[in-house]
């Protein structure tokens, strides 16, 4: 390469920077003083550095969608700040689509004031809700993590406390540690402080009390200041309405949700699936489990366009905290057996759970599971007999579509890529996503292979989840086309 054609790949790569920089306080300023969360095809622009930015720009380039320019972003955000819309969560790159559609004689602000009014989903107007992680393992903080990450505006859901057993006379250091260091998802992005004569951490600004307490009917969280609060079982302990019901028993809690299976008659819901089913009187949910969320919504996409009449799934599944590291006594079967040095076969209610979020697929499927040594990400393999003949192109095609049209753009995703592994994985913020490249099709058989960030990827679901019981869910903007079996309509 020349050096002038070297000098301007650089200058240009350099007002790209600059542009992108520029655009970092305009996000900013709408979504903390407007509560507007921004976005590009679904990937979240806030709190990014100008290099981010730019590579959501790429990545969605990347991904099929048309180009979308910086310059373009600029000129949305820019008549965003000036509208300052009520809270939202707003794609800049589909406005960004239609004021291209329009023409360049349209009236930019008008333009997006007209689509800001068109939205079915009716905006929130429950202000914010307090929210209680009862546990902190692997769910719990990053639960936290992400609810600190959106506490930003003021508005939907609060962190305010989090419950734990005390663990040792240095327990709040290093619960704040373990929030701030995590050897799969990284460094928390920003600072963890102790106020060790009221047992809080500050994350952020955001102060979050810690509780000491084994017993979730006996804890007053008014005296903190707490109410009406909606309690996050992370512990798995209870499973079942009775157990669970004990925490409805403190005051200050008006509703739980649980971060793994329910036991009938508990309802299990998957965001994108079933969570319009969630109803004022439900004061205790589960939120399912992590390949329930992550194959659910691939199930109903394929089962509405092509038919599911059979199927079993396989997950290749990352080793979890109840495995042992060593050999040692376990009462589940092979679980004693190490985790770090062996793959084990055990059991998985996930194929079933699917059932419990979309009826029709009751009596379809089974299941079994691999615990592998790695410590997150994992795989589910759907090994689907269908009610009519596909190829691999059509099937692609359609979830590629679905991936970023539908309603279901937030919990599917999909890549095509002949390098990709189970690392690329973590962080994601999709219940699953689809890897395009390893799809089989012949006849009426169909394998899909499905990646999920167990952790992240679950967590953002539970998140959505919250949002929906809570009623802070922002208006979407554009709204989500529906899925529809027209692979043309998306």
């Amino acid at each position: 390469m020349a050096a002038s054609e070297f000098a301007a790949h650089r200058d240009a790569w350099v007002q790209r920077e600059e542009l992108a920089e520029s655009l970092i306080p305009l996000i900013g300023r709408l979504y903390r003083d407007h509560g507007v969360v921004t976005s590009v095809h679904g990937h979240r622009l806030i709190n990014l550095s100008a290099t981010g930015v730019i590579a959501v720009h790429d990545r969605a380039r990347e991904l099929g969608h048309a180009e979308l320019t910086l310059r373009q972003s600029e000129v949305v955000l820019r008549a965003l700040a000036e509208i300052q819309p009520a809270p939202a969560s707003v794609d800049i790159a589909r406005l960004a689509l239609s004021l291209a559609e329009a023409g360049e004689a349209v009236d930019v602000r008008e333009h997006i004031r007209r689509i800001l009014s068109e939205p079915t989903m009716p905006a929130s107007t429950a202000g914010s809700t307090d929210v209680v992680l009862y546990g902190f393992g692997r769910i719990g903080r990053l639960l936290a993590r992400i609810l600190i990450g959106q506490a930003g505006n003021g508005y939907g859901l609060r962190l305010r406390a989090i419950v734990v057993r005390r663990g040792s006379e240095n327990d709040l250091a290093k619960r704040a540690s373990l929030l701030a260091r995590d050897s799969v998802h990284g460094p928390f992005a920003g600072s963890v402080t102790v106020d060790a004569a009221n047992d809080v951490l500050i994350a952020n600004g955001t102060r979050i009390q810690v509780i000491y307490s084994d017993d979730p009917a006996g804890i007053d969280y008014t005296a903190y200041g707490i109410h009406d609060a909606l309690v996050v079982d992370n512990t798995g302990r209870w499973r079942d309405e009775e157990g669970l019901s004990r925490h409805l028993l403190s005051t200050g809690v008006a509703r739980v949700l649980l971060t793994a299976p329910g036991k009938s008659p508990l309802k299990n819901i998957v965001h994108g699936i079933n969570d319009d089913t969630i109803t004022p009187d439900d004061r205790i949910l589960s939120a399912a489990s992590c390949t329930t969320n992550a194959i659910t919504p691939v199930l109903k996409a394929i089962d509405e366009a092509f038919g599911v009449a059979r199927g079993h799934v396989e997950t290749v599944h990352s080793f979890t905290n109840d495995q042992n590291l060593t050999d040692n006594f376990h009462k589940g079967d092979r679980r004693g057996r190490s985790a770090v040095l062996n793959m084990v076969i055990t059991e998985t209610g996930a194929a079933k759970a699917v059932a419990k979020a979309l009826p029709a697929l009751a009596g379809k499927l089974t299941g079994s599971s691999i615990r592998v040594p790695t410590p997150d990400v994992s795989l589910a393999i759907l090994n689907l007999t269908l009610t009519r003949p596909v190829t691999k192109v059509e099937v692609n095609d359609y979830l590629r579509q679905v991936s970023l049209h539908s309603e279901l753009r937030q919990q599917i995703d999909y890549v095509e890529s002949p390098e990709v592994v189970s690392t690329d994985f973590v962080g994601s913020h999709r219940a699953g996503i689809v890897d395009g490249l390893a799809t089989i099709a012949d006849d009426v058989n169909l394998i899909l292979y499905v990646w999920y960030d167990n952790e992240f990827g679950y967590s953002s679901q539970v998140v959505r989840v919250l949002e929906r019981m809570t009623g802070t869910h922002p208006v979407v903007i554009p709204t989500r086309a529906q899925l529809t079996h027209s692979v043309a309509a998306l």
